[in-house]
């Protein structure tokens, strides 16, 4: 981080924002032809990944192409430390390297990241054990109560100026949209993922909803003003806060809208619907039987719950370079992590989807308009800054794309809940969508 940036930290009350990225050692200038071991090792890095089409261009100008096949994509690594560092983990390597600028890549970096993660998940079914020790991610850090406010300052106070460059700017969601027609915009499919997310919890005025984890605020807001509902919208990320409280207050939603600034697990009271959008990835599975007993005495006998979160198909853990360079803390649920939550409490499952191929078209609008920001993003920043995040918008299209992530949005209610509609025809008798304008 430059001084300049450093000062912008101090001024706007902030501790220092160079802890997002720790960098691996810097590039020296190396201009020897590589070692022919370093050759094999580059061989064996490619059988070991699924012999991607990936061509390699070392730090002497050196080409080596993939075996038998045309490749798609260049990797050019800058220096020998690179390739090594890159060989012992690329889990992690990978993220760090390019975000240090010491692995350059020609060819489109989201195409490039599916490829590799679908190549690799088909390869390593014949990995050696030896092999997944040494290239395994790391557990999550903790998510306790202490532990969690850092981890979601980590990545939520990062800035409310930073976010709104790329973020839509009706409520500033930072999470999955809901895109009923592939032609809509970022702001119609937020709005859309909004007002789904109302229809499954069966809202009408008068209710009382309880929010954990309210982001910007933009669901309370949106519930409170299209369906006259009184929102208590928990949070510990101040940033965002306070970016919340500023536009209640704007659209004259005060009376009706609550932000709490305090951690969900001291939720208290009890309300016709319980919604989390976005957080449950920050719980920590060891935490799922209290947030469990939570909704339970939280939501009333006729209550609707409402969970949407990142998600895996199986258990896994987060990808070792995410985790610590971005979201600290973070740990996806496979399907059936994801019922032990309903499970400890007798509820009753009344709705599952998957939403995944929106979180898809989501991230590509949010990397558009990134790159667009780019130049203001560096001048916020730095350098480095910026190629982590565009590693990281990247990767997680990827992901999404290639089916190692899923979005789940599950609804469900107490046990005995008797007052229950039929069907779900009428989550669908009208768009989501507003029209655009």
């Amino acid at each position: 981080m430059n001084q300049s940036t450093a000062q912008k930290t101090r001024d706007n009350g902030q501790e220092s924002k160079s802890h997002v990225l720790t960098l691996p050692l810097e590039s020296t200038h190396v201009d020897r032809s590589p070692h022919t071991y370093e050759r094999w090792l580059i061989a064996k890095l490619m059988r070991m990944a699924g012999s991607p089409p990936l061509r390699f261009r070392l730090w002497n100008g050196d080409v080596i192409e993939p075996e038998g096949q045309h490749a798609q994509f260049t990797l050019h690594l800058t220096d020998p430390k690179a390739l090594y560092a890159l060989v012992t983990n690329p889990n992690l390597a990978f993220g760090d390297l390019y975000s240090a600028g010491r692995l350059e890549v020609e060819g489109d970096l989201p195409d490039l990241m599916e490829t590799l993660y679908r190549s690799v998940h088909q390869a390593r079914q014949k990995w050696p054990k030896w092999l997944e020790a040494l290239w395994r991610n790391h557990n999550p850090r903790s998510t306790g109560i202490s532990e969690a406010k850092e981890n979601i300052h980590h990545h939520y106070d990062l800035g409310n100026e930073f976010y709104q460059l790329w973020l839509d700017s009706a409520e500033m969601q930072y999470t999955c949209a809901y895109y009923e027609s592939p032609d809509l915009s970022l702001e119609q499919a937020q709005l859309a993922k909004l007002e789904h997310v109302c229809r499954k919890l069966r809202l009408k005025p008068g209710m009382t909803v309880v929010e954990a984890g309210c982001g910007w605020g933009g669901l309370a807001r949106y519930m409170a003003r299209n369906y006259g509902v009184k929102v208590h919208s928990y949070n510990i990320s101040r940033e965002q806060l306070a970016y919340a409280r500023e536009e209640s207050r704007k659209q004259g939603l005060d009376h009706l809208v609550e932000y709490v600034e305090d951690d969900y697990r001291n939720i208290s009271g009890q309300y016709d619907a319980f919604v989390s959008i976005g957080m449950l990835e920050h719980v920590g599975k060891g935490n799922y039987e209290a947030l469990s007993k939570l909704i339970k005495r939280s939501l009333k006998p006729d209550g609707i719950a409402l969970l949407h979160s990142i998600g895996r198909n199986r258990p896994m853990l987060m990808n070792a370079w995410i985790e610590k360079r971005i979201f600290p803390g973070a740990y996806p649920p496979s399907i059936g992590e994801f019922m032990q939550i309903c499970e400890h409490g007798d509820f009753s499952v009344l709705d599952v989807e998957n939403l995944r191929l929106h979180y898809a078209q989501t991230l590509s609008h949010w990397m558009e308009r990134f790159n667009e920001n780019e130049d203001k993003v560096t001048a916020m920043y730095d350098g480095h800054f910026t190629r982590a995040w565009r590693m990281y918008l990247a990767g997680s299209i990827a992901a999404f794309r290639a089916g190692s992530l899923q979005l789940f949005q599950v609804v469900f209610s107490h046990g005995d809940n008797n007052k229950l509609p039929q069907t779900r025809q009428d989550l669908y008798n009208f768009p989501a969508a507003p029209e655009e304008g």
